[in-house]
């Protein structure tokens, strides 16, 4: 794997820890600017709304900029959300500053995707797309942890301007490293806009919303299905999220791996066991053992679809740049629909563990929609000429240069 992917990975590091650390430290800001938790939550809800907004409108504004000098901008756009964040002097521009560094998210990663699997082989692409999202995945088992203890111990404006200094790491690794990769020639936005007409687009993004949705209707409750089921204390739920992270970054590795050998299986096999777990956490949430085997089973599934429904998209779309990033929003979306329903079955009363079921059915949805997604593509190879369908006026896409 080529050294750029390092930077890449430097860069996803900082956007992970950035995205999930403020969830530890919610109290903290809170205390700081007087305002109630429910209030500060906004800061949550506020940079996954940017994140859905800001991946096709960043990319749109970057269509024309070259891809290296485009992931720079982005990860300076980053810099200086996490940086407004830490000297913020009201809680209104703390949330500013969140959106800010938002703005950068799924473009960074959707543009990420495509360079990252344009410097290696074809073979190799998905693996390469995992080796960038590692530092997403190592951001929860090392980065919010340790950012979340700076936070309590020297202040949560010290955990901010830190994540700033890994988005200058990040910028400095891109600048150096990530090899000059201009866009294709005579692709547009209307070229990239066609990918929204490719029913197999579509679906791959709508797996992602359903089948990442599933894992975050578990994991964005966890706390008080830890702690009020399972019989842990409130200090244990750190190390709880911290095996969810190893799952993360297994599952992403070997998802990555197998992808590149066998993309659909690999998610039938992933999404399948995803729901059966889900379903099973229901019950293994009232044992310490089991939950905490259980919750590494989520992370490792959950994230060992990234990398394939990532190529997926990459794979069907002529020009895939937009719709790459736009299905980095299609996982945030996912967050926010799957946590909003969790929260609906436990304000109805159906209990703490409740929104494991909502999570094993959206596992489930997503299955059958990868099922739907390979039948079709199984008559479409089955037809004369059949194919990936370019739509009309669409240029074929151009090979990125691999570096082997």
């Amino acid at each position: 794997m080529p050294l750029a992917l390092l930077a890449l990975a430097v860069g996803a590091f900082g956007i992970g820890t950035t995205e999930f650390v403020i969830m530890g430290l919610l109290p903290e800001v809170a205390a700081d600017y007087g305002v109630s938790i429910p209030t500060a939550g906004f800061l949550v809800t506020g940079y996954a709304l940017g994140v859905v907004l800001g991946a096709p409108l960043m990319t749109v504004l970057g269509a024309r900029v070259p891809r290296k000098r485009m992931l720079m901008l982005l990860m300076g756009l980053f810099i200086a959300g996490n940086v407004l964040s830490a000297l913020a002097p009201a809680f209104g521009v703390m949330l500013a500053g969140r959106v800010v560094a938002s703005l950068a998210h799924g473009a960074f990663f959707g543009i990420g995707s495509v360079v990252a699997a344009g410097l290696v082989a074809p073979e190799k692409k998905a693996g390469a797309i995992a080796m960038m999202f590692t530092g997403l995945t190592v951001a929860n088992v090392i980065g919010v942890p340790l950012g979340t203890l700076v936070g309590q111990t020297l202040g949560w404006r010290v955990t901010f301007l830190i994540v700033a200094a890994l988005g200058v790491l990040g910028l400095l690794g891109i600048a150096g490293l990530v090899p000059e990769l201009p866009r294709p020639e005579g692709v547009r936005i209307r070229h990239e806009l066609a990918a929204f007409r490719n029913v197999q687009v579509l679906l791959a993004m709508a797996m992602t919303v359903l089948g990442f949705g599933g894992v975050f209707a578990a994991i964005t409750y966890i706390t008080p299905m830890m702690t009020n089921v399972a019989g842990f204390a409130d200090t244990s739920v750190t190390w709880l999220l911290v095996l969810f992270g190893l799952g993360m970054v297994a599952g992403n590795l070997v998802g990555g791996r197998l992808a590149d050998r066998a993309l659909m299986p690999m998610l039938y096999v992933s999404l399948g066991a995803l729901a059966l777990v889900l379903a099973l956490f229901t019950l293994t949430a009232h044992g310490k053992a089991g939950a905490a085997a259980t919750v590494v089973l989520i992370g490792a599934l959950g994230f060992a679809t990234v990398p394939p429904l990532q190529k997926r998209v990459l794979d069907q779309a002529a020009a895939p740049t937009l719709a790459s990033a736009v299905n980095i929003g299609a996982f945030n979306l996912g967050n926010a629909l799957a946590a909003w329903l969790g929260g609906l079955v436990i304000a109805a009363g159906l209990g703490w563990t409740a929104p494991n079921w909502v999570g094993a059915a959206l596992a489930a949805s997503a299955l059958v929609l990868a099922l739907v997604s390979g039948a079709l593509e199984r008559r479409t190879a089955s037809r004369p000429g059949g194919g990936r369908v370019v739509a009309a006026g669409a240029p074929a896409a151009v090979p990125l240069p691999a570096h082997h």
